[in-house]
Order: structure tokens, then sequence, then C-alpha cells
């Protein structure tokens, strides 16, 4: 019951929060920062009163070797974000953040040492050539659609290349800190709850940077057209409205998959978290009208196939396909 419940909320809180992340990008692209700080300070503040019970539960894990993690956590979760300013289709930043596996691959090969099956090595070019493939027809889309004159052709690609170049480092990044942390819980235990409280508890000081970015988009939020607020008779900026709904989504994605993975093997969590993925690109496809070609639709599907080759998942279906056929003989 509870494994049926927290996928529930997977699809149901990852899946809105993209809606609502898409519509605030529509009309403010450069809002990245100012969905940022809200969904960091929502969730430090429900893990204040939850977690730390007012301050008064001190952490399994020193202090110190949070700073560490969330000085990395905070640089990606802002670079992802941000990377929307620079021409950056959600589709292509769906794809993109897929490509996980590779970064997780080759950080864990250099700084680990580990050694992996000769099907974890074709799932990960599977999965790079999907990426490069989808890269590649987004960048001639970014080129064709700007038009006119030659310099601002240049200048729109150059612009989308640094996009990718930020959304690439925060690829790394994101593997380096799992890599990180994976240590630290071998040295002191699972506590993820904890974990996430302090990712998200300690970066806030750190939006004082982007203050000024942060305020002059909460100042354009409240201009957006009202709403009104159904059963309630009151009225907010659109906005807004679409501000805390990506928080509350996103909340609810979070507690989803941390349910999930204290309920079913990791192989049950990474299936449903790549299921998630690919009907939030279909949503966003689909409904935003989102370009898309063919090749895209290509590079999707080899990306999502080297996923599941990479979990196993596949060899997991056909063992289980193969063990029923089994016992039916008998």
């Amino acid at each position: 019951m509870n494994t049926l419940f927290a996928i529930s909320l997977v699809f149901i809180g990852c899946c809105s929060n993209v809606v609502f992340l898409e519509l605030l990008v529509r009309d403010f692209p450069g809002c990245g920062n100012i969905v940022t700080f809200a969904q960091f300070a929502f969730i430090a503040l429900e893990g204040f009163i939850f977690e730390t019970h007012f301050g008064r539960k001190k952490p399994q894990i020193p202090l110190s070797n949070y700073v560490i993690m969330v000085t990395m956590f905070f640089t990606v979760s802002v670079i992802n974000n941000y990377a929307l300013n620079f021409n950056i289709a959600m589709p292509l930043h769906m794809i993109f953040r897929s490509g996980s596996l590779i970064a997780n691959m080759i950080l864990g090969i250099i700084i680990l040492k580990k050694r992996y099956s000769v099907s974890k090595y074709l799932s990960i070019v599977l999965v790079s050539v999907g990426i490069f493939i989808c890269t590649i027809m987004s960048a001639k889309q970014v080129s064709a659609e700007k038009g006119g004159t030659e310099e601002d052709g240049v200048y729109a690609f150059m612009h989308w290349l640094l996009g990718i170049a930020m959304l690439t480092f925060a690829l790394l990044m994101s593997a380096r800190m799992g890599i990180f942390q994976e240590t630290l819980y071998k040295k002191y235990g699972k506590h993820s709850k904890e974990a996430l409280f302090y990712n998200h508890c300690l970066p806030l000081p750190g939006f004082l940077l982007l203050s000024t970015d942060i305020y002059r988009h909460a100042m354009l939020f409240s201009e957006s057209s009202p709403m009104e607020i159904p059963a309630t008779g009151l009225y907010m900026p659109i906005m807004w409205f679409y501000l805390l709904m990506n928080v509350i989504t996103q909340y609810v994605c979070i507690r989803g998959v941390f349910i999930l993975t204290t309920e079913c093997a990791s192989l049950t969590v990474t299936l449903v978290v790549t299921l998630r993925k690919f009907i939030s690109l279909i949503i966003s496809i689909l409904y935003f009208r989102n370009p898309f070609t063919a090749w895209h639709w290509l590079g999707t599907a080899v990306v999502f196939l080297g996923t599941l080759l990479y979990t196993e998942v596949l060899s997991s279906v056909y063992t289980a396909i193969k063990g029923g056929k089994a016992k039916k003989a008998e």
C-alpha cells in the first residue's frame, strides 16, 4: 500500500511540478533564482519543524560535512535553473539531466576506481548518443528560430552554447556530490531526511548574492494578472499561484521519492523515476507544444533505452517473464 502511495506521489508531484515550472518559465524565462529560493525555503521550513523539532535534534552527520555537500547542492540547483535563461528548451533540459548516469559512471571510474560490466558501458554509450542527437537538433533550431542577421544568429547560438556548458558542469557536479554523499552514508549511516533538511537550509544565506534578481522577479510576479482562488473569493497574482503550486508539487515529489527509497529496491526507484521523466517530457511536448522533431524522439528513445539497460530493468523483466512461463509449463 505504501509503495503504491509513494509511486502516486512521485508521478502526481513531479509531473505537476514540470507543468507549473513551464508556466513560470514561459512568461519569465529568467525566474530560475526565485523558483529555487522558494523551493529551498519551503523544504527547509518543513524540515526545521518536523525533522529537527525546531532545532532541538542534533545532526547525526557532522555539520562540516554538510557544508561541503550543501555547497555542491546549492551550485547544482542554481545553475540548473539559471540555464533556462540561455535559450534552453524545457524538453532538452529534461533530456540533458537524464545524462546523470554518464557523469556518475565517469566519476565513479576516476574517483572510486570502479569497474563495470560490458552492458553498463553499452548503456552509457546509448545515453551519450541520445543526448548528443537531441543537443545537435536543438542547436539547429536555435539558429533557425532567431533568424535576423548572421550576427544575431551567432549570438543566439553562443548564448545557447553557454547554457549547454552550464548544464554539463551541473551534471558533473551533481555526480560528484552523489559520490561524496555515498561515502558519508557508508561512514555515518543513511539519514536522508536529515540530509534533505540541511541541503536546503544551509544554502539559504547564499541567496543573498541573488537577492536583487529575486526581488525584481517578485515585483514582476506581483504585477501579473490576478486570479480568483477557488472557494475563497480571494484574488492573487497568477504567477505567485504558479510558484506556490510549483513549490508544493516539488515537495510532494521529493516526499514520494523518499518513501519509495525506504519501501523498494533501488532498481524499482530508478525505474519509477525514469518513467516519470518520460511522462514529464511527453507533457512538456504535447501540452506546451514545445518543438520536437523525429530526431528528438529518436534521441529520447535512445536515452531511455540506455537508462533501462543500465538499471538492468529489461533483463529483470525478461527473467520474470521466463520464470512465469517455466511455472506454467510445470
